[in-house]
């Protein structure tokens, strides 16, 4: 990115992002988009039967993140990206109810399959955009009434993580159409009353969406360490921010850029103008925060779950070697796609001669396969079919999020998916699309083209590899026993 220029004002913007393990803050310059300050706080994720937050501690991750900055008293306006998905319950009093259920907590898969049960899986998709999975808010707020009745009955509020913390800074009680586009409860014309009844939910609990682009309200007097009066953006959920972060949009020059998120979770998405529809649950037809659609396919098990591997094998997570016919379906936290909520960790095809590299290498091609599986099933759901298989093959994959970085993430995905990768040198895109969302407020540009403007995209270009099809081959048929092994259980 640009570097500031000597003699010139320098606007400061702030974006944060409040993911499942931490918080991190950038200071920004909001014309050139160079990073002036980082700050970080680390969250606490309970290890029970679910995975579960408090807010509150959200909240001081926060103002120690942003503080941890040491420009949040020149900061022209702010932006918060956050988790998507997780159900947050306040009382009357704008406290919250209990801890909040995250993303990765699958205990709401029964009420899932009940809703897509009762419903239909294409009515679902036709009108929420997406088959609601246990990640999805309407499935979570069904289990807290099944599960923690007295919770829900003291429930006075709903809200997203973004949304917190957005209400915490500003007072007001307001959303973004991408991030409500993942609860299941929300469609291009606002919130679905019918679908709502269906799970006990008041809309009067829910924030207003506002339009992409629009101010949420200033920083209140006692939200420090920002300045009161300071700009709020209205935010977003992390994958929409991080599409922002890239530049990304609908009708720009990335319109239906492939791009492949390799974090806790790994996501494969695509800004596109079509609205996507899969009744098949593969693709969630989330929207993206500038007017267009995000059609996006996650899996629960990305870097962590290969790192946890690692570990057991006593290898370092680099020391991967080629060879072998093991397969490793890394399903540590039950898996999402496929959608597999009850699934554990399976090894296939062990020798005498398999060897501890061998078996790393396999987790690392079981925790990509499912990514680079759905891509193709992604641009068809957003109307953005690549023209022929020699364009699919030749146009670069994104390759983001912590991942991205390691040797062994690369060369996976490059030999798995026979692409080119190209590995932005930008670091944290939620934080920075989040920044440049705040940075739009003051330039009037849309938030996408301010992160063109400070080229967050650019980075150096991998040649691709020979497309690996025995693996992929051998995965698919491995996936395809486990599927039909739980199915019967």
């Amino acid at each position: 990115m640009a570097g500031s220029s000597p003699g010139r004002a320098v606007r400061v913007v702030i974006g944060v992002d409040s993911s499942t393990q931490s918080t991190k803050a950038l200071a920004v310059d909001a014309d050139t988009g160079a990073v002036l300050g980082q700050g970080r706080a680390e969250h606490t994720v309970s290890t029970g039967p679910g995975r579960e937050s408090d807010p509150e501690q959200w909240w001081r991750a926060l103002q120690e993140a942003v503080a941890g900055t040491g420009l949040a008293e020149r900061a022209e306006a702010v932006s918060v990206a956050a988790q998507q998905h997780g159900l947050v319950t306040l009382d009357a009093s704008g406290r919250p109810v209990r801890p909040a259920l995250l993303w990765n907590d699958v205990r709401s898969a029964p009420q899932a399959e009940a809703l897509v049960a009762e419903l239909g899986a294409r009515a679902w998709a036709e009108r929420a955009g997406s088959v609601p999975t246990a990640a999805f808010t309407a499935a979570k707020w069904a289990w807290l009434r099944a599960h923690d009745p007295e919770a829900a009955a003291r429930t006075a509020a709903v809200r997203l993580p973004h949304d917190y913390l957005t209400e915490r800074l500003t007072g007001a009680a307001v959303t973004d159409r991408g991030d409500a586009s993942g609860t299941g409860w929300w469609t291009p014309d606002g919130y679905d009353t019918a679908l709502l009844d269906r799970i006990g939910l008041d809309p009067a609990r829910l924030p207003a969406v506002l339009p992409p682009g629009a101010r949420a309200g200033v920083v209140r007097a006692d939200a420090g360490p920002l300045r009161p009066g300071t700009a709020v953006a209205t935010g977003t959920g992390d994958n929409m921010a991080a599409a922002i972060g890239l530049g990304l949009s609908a009708t720009g020059p990335y319109a239906a850029q492939p791009v492949l998120s390799l974090g806790t979770s790994g996501t494969v998405y695509a800004a596109t103008a079509g609205r996507p529809q899969d009744p098949t649950g593969t693709v969630c037809g989330f929207a993206d925060a500038l007017g267009g659609w995000l059609p996006l396919a996650c899996t629960l098990n990305c870097t962590l779950a290969v790192d946890r591997i690692a570990t057991l094998l006593g290898r370092d997570r680099e020391a991967v070697e080629p060879g072998g016919d093991a397969v490793v379906l890394p399903y540590l936290d039950g898996e999402r796609t496929p959608n597999l909520p009850g699934a554990s960790g399976l090894v296939h095809g062990l020798r005498h001669d398999t060897t501890p590299g061998q078996l790393l290498q396999a987790a690392y091609d079981g925790a990509a396969h499912a990514l680079l599986t759905a891509l193709d099933e992604v641009l068809r759901a957003g109307g953005a079919v690549e023209a022929s298989p020699t364009d699919a093959l030749s146009r670069p994959l994104l390759l983001i999020g912590g991942g991205a970085r390691g040797r062994a993430w690369q060369d996976t995905v490059r030999r798995l998916s026979g692409r080119p990768v190209r590995v932005p040198a930008a670091q944290e895109l939620v934080a920075l699309g989040a920044a440049a969302q705040a940075a739009a407020l003051l330039t009037g540009e849309p938030a996408d083209a301010v992160a063109r403007r400070w080229g967050t995209a650019d980075g150096p270009l991998l040649d691709p590899l020979p497309r690996d099809e025995a693996t992929l081959e051998r995965i698919t048929a491995t996936l395809q026993r486990a599927g039909e092994l739980q199915r019967s259980a």
